[in-house]
């Protein structure tokens, strides 16, 4: 027996083939996203962290979409279809085969626990390098209402026992059984396969196997976990409670490593934000995937960022959109009301109001004035805008790309720009204003006279 885990070989077997019916859902559950990502593949992530390289995926509806989310460079997966639904020792059997390859530990999991970190898979496997044939995770609650209760006397799980099974003593129990376990490998397939289903439902519950392994003179304990890591999912109120809960977890330990919240239960966060600690994040920000923000940053309310790098001391917001591919550079500033796509805005640039930057480049120091839109798509095709250094961008402009204007050049306000202006030079591009001396008057008579004939029509 090796008492040490990492030098332990594990399969981890990932219960995902339910048909997903109380979701109400047009796709299986597993692959519904808790901040924005699949919450099988949370579950996969987790395993890789404990240094679980194999993965035995039980799946049924949408197998190839809920295979594709559990992708992970870290680990080696396999699909095994189970086409019957007998109970949760059945769906581990459709994994006979790659149990059969012979492991140290084997590990069930769910695939609908996104909760679950690394921590509780470890202890339980720690569990098996002692020498323990089935280590069973669970957890305490204040309100254990429709738990299996973990029944434990000196030291070892005695029984797993569902509330309507249980005495009152029994349901006084607050330790629950989290349905999470760690099997000796090399005994996995002969205890499951000894389980029967001589209950109400004629179903093959994982959950025998602790009375199983105990009457073959086998041992089985139980190891604790944060209840909120075992929470599952089974309809759409209980997905947002696990996304809220995801959130805060993410949210103090982004606190904790030096980032300022004002109003941290209003900042919605991605599975993969990256912030450095001297950020400060105003209310009512949300972050898509494939963010990245670095120290000393500045997010204003109600900003939406999404596959954005913005750098040292860059300023955003507020009512701002980043996109995906809007790179600021340091110092620099995307104010209210303006959209980013697929932009480099340069170091200490200004885009301050009430603009669209798209499919461009902009130079360090350039100030690109309110109501600027990067005429970037025409029809077909997206083209590219280039603006230099130093160049002053006038108010409601519009830049047809293809298009570039040079360093220190002056664009002057109301312009649709169509040709490239080169360095240092000014460019006017509108018509010559007239002023039609009393013309307002023959107007605003004129525009009488027809809200007179329609009133008289009308009666």
């Amino acid at each position: 027996m090796t008492a040490d885990r990492t030098k332990r070989n594990c399969l981890a077997v990932i219960l995902a083939a339910g048909e997903s019916t109380r979701m109400k859902s047009s796709r299986s559950k597993v692959l519904h996203p808790v901040a924005g990502r699949p919450m099988i593949a949370h579950v996969v992530d987790a395993l890789a962290k404990a240094g679980i390289s194999d993965i035995a995926l039980v799946l049924g509806r949408d197998a190839e979409k809920v295979e594709a989310a559990a992708k992970n460079a870290a680990v080696k997966n396999s699909v095994h279809i189970q086409t019957e639904r007998l109970g949760t020792a059945h769906a581990v059997l459709a994994a006979r085969d790659a149990i059969a390859k012979g492991y140290d530990d084997v590990l069930v999991v769910f695939g609908d626990t996104p909760l679950i970190t690394e921590t509780p898979l470890k202890a339980a496997r720690d569990g098996l390098a002692k020498g323990i044939d089935v280590v069973v995770i669970g957890f305490e609650t204040a309100d254990p209402t429709g738990y299996g209760r973990l029944i434990v006397e000196d030291g070892e799980l005695v029984a797993i026992r569902e509330q309507k099974d249980a005495s009152e003593a029994e349901r006084a129990i607050t330790y629950c059984n989290g349905g999470l376990m760690a099997i000796d490998g090399s005994k996995a397939l002969d205890l499951i396969h000894r389980i029967g289903n001589d209950n109400a439902k004629g179903e093959y519950y994982l959950t025998d196997i602790v009375e199983v392994v105990r009457a073959s003179g086998g041992h089985a304990i139980a190891v604790k976990a944060p209840e909120e890591e075992l929470t599952g999912c089974n309809t759409r109120a209980e997905l947002a409670v696990i996304e809220r809960l995801w959130q805060q977890r993410r949210r103090l330990e982004m606190m904790l490593d030096g980032v300022s919240m004002i109003a941290p239960e209003t900042v919605f966060l991605a599975f993969d934000t990256k912030i450095e600690r001297d950020v400060t994040i105003e209310p009512n920000v949300f972050f898509g995937p494939g963010v990245t923000i670095e120290s000393g940053a500045l997010i204003h309310s109600f900003s939406h960022i999404e596959g954005a790098h913005i750098a040292v001391d860059a300023e955003v917001g507020p009512y701002a959109r980043l996109r995906p591919g809007a790179n600021l550079g340091e110092g620099s500033k995307v104010g209210n009301f303006c959209e980013v796509k697929k932009a480099e805005i340069g170091r200490g640039a200004k885009v301050n109001h009430l603009t669209y930057i798209g499919d461009a480049i902009i130079g360090e120091k350039t100030n690109i004035g309110a109501g600027t839109i990067t005429c970037n798509y025409d029809g077909i095709n997206k083209h590219l805008t280039q603006i230099g250094a130093h160049a002053f961008i006038g108010s409601n402009s519009s830049l047809v790309a293809p298009v570039s204007i040079g360093n220190g050049a002056y664009i002057a306000s109301g312009s649709v720009i169509t040709m490239d202006v080169p360095d240092d030079a000014v460019a006017f591009a509108r018509a010559r204003q007239e002023n039609k001396e009393g013309r307002a008057v023959l107007i605003r008579e004129r525009n009488q006279a027809i809200k007179d004939a329609k009133k008289k029509a009308a009666e």
